[in-house]
């Protein structure tokens, strides 16, 4: 068998320390586990922090001080900052990503509660719902006596875990959108028993059994993911979850998180392995991270040639989910594979094949976004169409749409290259009059002659190569573009007709964005674009926002994934 991996991408990962409040909890100075992430020559490390509790869900500890304090309270408010910092700091040496524990408290106060919190995770990579304390204001994870006292109140062992899977139903319904992750589904095994009845929870027809068993549908529904949660076993009542729970989420095809849960940093690095051997065992070769919400497929596998796979992937996935509003993103997406990435068949069990077409496609909600790291051919036939040699800086493009525009002429597909030393090439397909493009040309050229060093209209010549190495999108809806992938991409999708692109091209110029490489394409009356951009994000969101009807969709995806 394969390897598994060294290192595992996060979620329920370090938390950040509470600072200088009068109980401890977590990691104070967080460069110090930097540091170590960065000395084991990890790509990665996650942080993540509880949002703060209302004051009559407290631990025996915060309960003992003489001093009434809201735990966490100002660390948590300044958490972003903090990581903000850090990010500065560490640029180019390590990824670092964030995420909050959400603490369930209710559906009345505590609900409120926790979406006022909510705004200062605003940024955040992921959001995870975890049930910590029962409402009768004793925690599940505290003292063996507190976990009694409940057991009593409760009257049974059985009674015990019904209340706490009926509030974290609550919870999965309360909380709607702003979660992506459950948290150690299986907490109260930590100071009490399991019954039998949940033991069997498959083959049970006892109440208990049956709730758990919804339960686990609902996470299903909900396309959420179950974090797996290597503290039970430093604790010492096992992993959260059981085998015998994992098992049955492989089976719904619920996606799993992995994490740590440290507290201390000397522990980490440990249970990386493990952790990734525990959930192959239960039948998955995958699990998720997120960034920016969206979820990341990652192999369990040390395996150079699938860690590129999934990379391509991953960057298909953020295309598409950024193209699509929050509660889309949590659809499980369609997908085909072909070529190279065939092998992914065997995982996605639904997925289509595309024979050697060397690609992946994903798709929902009438939108789908094809990906490969093949170059794209290069087309030999002949083609015909406005040629440009011009220096690299924002607003020629616009240039040269505006004058086309002035004449009627139609642009249907464009390709642009950066020559990295201060030019660029474009060609564009257009239609129109021959008169009427030699006037633009005339127009171009009178008016920013300084900029081009070569504008011409040619027929039955050869397209350049405008392909290099990298991770392309092929399509978007079906429509070709082949724009290699970089840090920030504009999509749209437009009324297929003379001067629209304008409109956006001119937004980018009047604040400077350059645009560094660009692809058109159409079907009937649509028209599409892809463009990578360098510039202001806020900026560049501004403007798209201010298109007009005659965008039909514009959107700046950033990617995150590594």
């Amino acid at each position: 068998m394969r390897p598994f991996n060294k290192f595992i991408w996060e979620t329920h990962g370090i938390h950040a320390g509470t600072e200088q409040d009068h109980v401890k909890h977590g990691i104070d100075r967080l460069e110090d586990v930097v540091d170590k992430a960065i000395e084991h020559n990890h790509p990665s490390i996650t942080f993540i922090i509880h949002s703060p509790r209302l004051t009559n869900f407290r631990y025996t500890a915060e309960r003992e001080t003489d001093i009434k304090f809201i735990r966490g309270n100002r660390s948590y408010l300044n958490y972003p900052k903090r990581i903000a910092n850090l990010r500065e700091k560490y640029a180019g040496k390590i990824n670092i990503k964030y995420g909050v524990e959400l603490e369930w408290m209710g559906s009345g106060l505590g609900l409120e509660w926790s979406r006022s919190k909510i705004f200062q995770a605003e940024e955040a990579d992921f959001v995870i719902g975890s049930v910590h304390f029962a409402p009768e204001g004793l925690p599940y994870d505290g003292t063996v006596e507190e976990a009694q006292e409940l057991l009593k109140l409760r009257g049974s062992l059985e009674a015990y875990w019904e209340g706490y899977f009926d509030e974290m139903i609550e919870m999965i319904e309360g909380f709607g959108e702003m979660i992506q992750i459950i948290g150690h589904i299986d907490l109260p095994k930590l100071n009490v028993d399991v019954p039998e009845v949940l033991e069997n929870f498959e083959t049970s027809d006892h109440p208990l059994a049956n709730k758990f068993r919804t339960l686990l549908e609902i996470i299903a529904d909900r396309n959420l993911s179950l974090d797996v949660n290597m503290a039970g076993k430093v604790k010492g009542c096992g992993v959260y979850p059981t085998q015998a729970i994992l098992r049955r989420a492989h089976k719904l095809q619920i996606p799993v998180c992995l994490g740590t849960d440290l507290h201390h940093v000397r522990y980490y690095g440990e249970n990386f392995e493990e952790s990734l051997a525990y959930i192959y065992e239960a039948g998955y070769q995958q699990y998720v991270s997120y960034s920016k919400l969206i979820p990341e497929k990652r192999t369990v596998f040390d395996d150079h040639d699938l860690k590129v796979k999934y990379t391509i992937l991953n960057k298909g996935i953020e295309l598409l989910n950024q193209r699509l509003n929050s509660v889309n993103r949590n659809i499980i997406p369609e997908f085909s594979f072909g070529g190279k990435f065939i092998d992914f068949l065997d995982i996605y069990k639904n997925a289509t094949g595309m024979g050697s077409y060397n690609a992946i496609r994903i798709r929902k909600n009438e939108k789908s976004i094809t990906v490969s790291n093949q170059i794209p051919k290069i087309e030999n036939e002949k083609v015909k169409g406005l040629f440009s040699e011009h220096r690299d800086q924002p607003g020629v493009l616009s240039s040269i749409f505006n004058s086309l525009a002035s004449e009627g002429i139609n642009v249907e597909t464009a390709r642009l290259k950066s020559n990295n030393d201060g030019t660029a090439v474009a060609f564009l397909t257009i239609t129109g009059e021959k008169e009427h493009i030699d006037n633009a040309m005339d127009f171009i050229k009178g008016t920013d002659q300084d900029i081009f060093l070569n504008i011409s209209y040619q027929e039955n010549t050869t397209l350049p190569n405008y392909y290099r190495e990298g991770v392309y999108l092929y399509e978007m809806d079906g429509v070709q573009l082949y724009l290699p992938l970089s840090d920030q991409v504009i999509l749209t999708k437009h009324n297929n007709q003379p001067g629209v692109l304008l409109i956006l091209l001119s937004a980018l110029a009047s604040k400077n964005i350059n645009i560094v490489d660009l692809r058109l394409g159409n079907w009937h009356k649509y028209g599409y674009s892809a463009l990578a951009v360098e510039g202001d994000p806020r900026e560049i969101k501004g403007l798209l926002n201010k298109l007009g009807p005659q965008y039909f969709e514009a959107t700046l995806v950033q990617f995150h994934s590594m």
